[in-house]
């Protein structure tokens, strides 16, 4: 009784009797099952053998060719611009290009030319010489309108869909293309054919029915 309770208030007091004592409760119930060592694979390593076995095959290759593809495909032949229909009804107005300029202006010599939040045109420094065109690169009878109306120097004819590089070749002159609907955007412009033309210091927006329309 006496050594009972001698080692048990050494457990309770965690005197260093207490490892053991716990070693000598502990068991070996030997070997369960197989055992495998641990080991973690290198991921580098991993990934280098499977680059190496898709350059092998021609993997790779595939690829970079579908990729190439797939971007020169978009080049020539980019989204239309998201609602943008066919003139229905003729209409126009102004547009003031003002801007509110963010930050003030310098000179070479630091001289202020403009301070921020002043109002300026830029009509009132430079001149707009060339009209903007825009159209639907799809419809042939406003590709014709457009390039017999207007020459390569009197304006730019700008697509709002089709691809400008199939016209090219067959116009034999340069056609652009609003990218992502900025510019009709910044107009205001939601029916094609439409023409941004200089007015003084301002600028004139019409939206064109062509003759022969269907409304």
């Amino acid at each position: 009784m006496i050594r009972r309770a001698l080692i048990l208030g050494c457990l309770v007091a965690g005197s260093s009797l207490y490892p053991f004592a716990r070693a000598a409760l502990a068991r070996d119930h030997g070997v369960m099952g197989q055992t495998w060592g641990i080991a973690e694979p290198d991921l580098l390593s991993t990934i280098d053998a499977k680059l190496k076995a898709m350059q092998a095959n021609g993997s790779v290759a595939r690829m970079q060719a579908a990729l190439a593809a797939k971007a020169e495909d978009r080049v020539r032949n980019p989204l239309p611009v998201a609602g943008i229909g066919a003139v229905r009804e003729a209409r126009s107005w102004t547009f003031d290009p003002s801007i509110v300029l963010e930050k003030e202006i310098r000179d070479q010599k630091g001289r202020l030319i403009a301070p921020a939040g002043q109002r300026v045109n830029p009509l009132s420094f430079v001149s707009m010489k060339t009209d903007l065109v825009f159209i639907d690169g799809r419809d042939d009878a406003q590709v014709e309108w457009a390039t017999k109306r207007w020459s390569a120097t009197a304006a730019k004819i700008i697509f709002v869909a089709g691809s400008p590089f199939n016209r090219m070749g067959e116009k034999k002159r340069r056609f652009f293309f609003d990218q992502q609907g900025k510019l009709t955007g910044h107009f205001g412009i939601a029916h094609v054919p439409a023409v941004v033309a200089p007015a003084g210091d301002a600028l004139r927006v019409s939206e064109i029915e062509l003759p022969g329309a269907t409304s």
